[in-house]
């Protein structure tokens, strides 16, 4: 069987793509980023990979067909860190990624986007799939259930086309299962209405749990040492820490070694300084919170500080969203009507 060919739209550093990739396998076709900073690191990592650009300008027939189309599409509409004019926000761009889907007809999409999107703006998305004939499974995983130092509520989606070969052709009944703790979502292509859809999500309730990782206790730290400093998005603090060479493993970082020690176990690889010789945030230590390869971001060739960072602010935990999709295929796969569907 050939690989899974992969559309990434608003792709950043291409950490939800690299999830796609350990979950089913695939190769890049083309990538879609209108950001400079991002664009230059998708340049790095993939020169032969077209990026397309801005996706509002875009005549999707002129654009090669794709197995998968991935996209963390802008969370602005929807932060609690922003205005959430939903919707109504100029960044919000889901209906050209709706009309990418009407065309390209992928087997597979996967997006991802602030938890908040759930109460704001994700009705839309799920009537939407519907009615282009997608089966639809969601849910929220905070990073910290892989493992991560930091919470990082995220939601994630994995659509199915319902007449996708190799996969079933019964469209599914609206169903809702009785498992408790996840917010977790289930939508078929048929029988589904806008206004039952819109109070949906706003039903849901809790998190799914990662195997192995128990969440912690309401005061446990996410990260820090002596004071919180900069943070790269909100909720997520950042240690202090002076003097000392990068990823010393003598560094000191007083009751937060065991979060620390616990991502280090993940990653496999030492946590740099939290701080840079101004004391200034790290990228570095913001791209092994977001548990990347060293110098996935930091090393690319003319990429300012600023630049690093907002891409690592942007970004996708790749094992969390690795988690997440693991999760949902399980769940399509033994759904009725869907007899098959496992990595490429």
């Amino acid at each position: 069987m050939s690989a899974l060919r992969i559309g990434s739209v608003c792709t950043g550093y291409g950490g939800l793509d690299m999830a796609v990739q350990s979950v089913f396998g695939g190769e890049l076709a083309w990538v879609a980023d209108v950001d400079p900073g991002a664009a230059r690191i998708l340049a790095h990592h993939f020169p032969g990979v077209s990026n397309l650009g801005d996706i509002t300008a875009l005549d999707w027939r002129d654009v090669a067909p794709v197995d998968v189309l991935t996209g963390g599409y802008p969370c602005q509409p929807f932060s609690v860190a922003g205005r959430r004019k939903g919707t109504a926000d100029e960044r919000h761009i889901w209906p050209y990624i709706a009309d990418a889907l009407r065309v390209l007809r992928p087997r597979y999409a996967v997006f991802e986007n602030v938890a908040g999107h759930l109460r704001l703006g994700f009705a839309d998305v799920l009537a939407d799939l519907a009615r282009l004939g997608f089966d639809a499974e969601w849910l929220v995983v905070r990073a910290d259930q892989v493992g991560a130092p930091h919470e990082r509520r995220r939601l994630f989606l994995l659509a199915v086309a319902a007449d996708a070969p190799h996969l079933g052709h019964q469209r599914r009944r609206n169903t809702r299962d009785g498992r408790t703790g996840p917010t977790h979502g289930r939508r078929a292509a048929a029988d589904t209405d806008r206004a039952e859809l819109a109070r949906q999500p706003q039903e849901r309730a809790g998190e799914t749990p990662a195997a192995g990782h128990r969440r912690p206790a309401a005061d446990a730290p996410r990260i820090g040492h002596r004071h919180a400093g900069p943070s790269c998005e909100r909720g997520m603090a950042t240690p202090s820490v002076s003097g000392g060479a990068a990823a010393d493993p003598d560094v000191d970082w007083g009751r937060f070694a065991p979060a620390i020690g616990r991502w280090e176990a993940v990653t496999r690889r030492r946590a740099p300084w939290a701080t840079d010789d101004r004391g200034r945030l790290s990228p570095a230590f913001v791209e092994w919170l977001m548990g990347l390869n060293l110098g996935h971001v930091t090393a690319v060739p003319g990429l300012s500080r600023t630049a690093q960072l907002k891409a690592l602010g942007n970004g996708v935990v790749p094992v969390q969203a690795s988690h997440a999709l693991s999760v949902l295929r399980e769940r399509l796969a033994h759904a009725p009507g869907r007899p098959h569907l496992q990595a490429a």
